[in-house]
């Protein structure tokens, strides 16, 4: 779901707790080694996400954070901030070229630059967290 998170509003963030849990505790933080993304400059995206940072002149750039149940995924337009909230079960990354992962949630996308070590470790730790957390499938059992 894409929510806009500007402000402090309840029902938000009880949708968004809800859909990818609440945030880690600080020893979880700890342990994790750090739960958020370097700045990732974004290169392409879905049309919704296209319209909103179309906007302003500012460069497009995102971060991830990590949360117990999936992710959401943070950008600015026009001072205002907006979440991609993304749960495990919906989360599909793919590594296209060399330096570029694209992150799908049903009908949205946002294709970013990992020209890093630093994010390319960060998408491995997101992808590893997600095997080790899933839960099981009907096949497993």
């Amino acid at each position: 779901m894409l929510v806009n998170v500007s402000y402090n509003n309840k029902q938000i963030t009880n949708k968004v707790d809800e859909a990818v849990g609440k945030p880690f505790t600080l020893k979880e933080r700890w342990q994790l080694k750090g739960i958020g993304s370097p700045k990732l400059f974004i290169i392409e995206t879905s049309i919704e996400i296209m319209n909103l940072l179309i906007l302003d002149n500012n460069t497009n750039s995102c971060n991830i954070e990590l949360r117990p149940k999936g992710i959401i995924v943070r950008f600015r337009s026009l001072l205002e901030t907006f979440a991609l909230v993304i749960p495990f079960y919906k989360l599909s990354v793919y590594k296209g070229d060399i330096a570029t992962y694209t992150i799908y949630r049903d009908k949205y996308y946002i294709k970013v630059l990992a020209d890093t070590k630093a994010v390319q470790k960060y998408f491995r730790k997101i992808l590893d967290y997600k095997a080790d957390n899933i839960p099981p499938s009907i096949q497993d059992l």
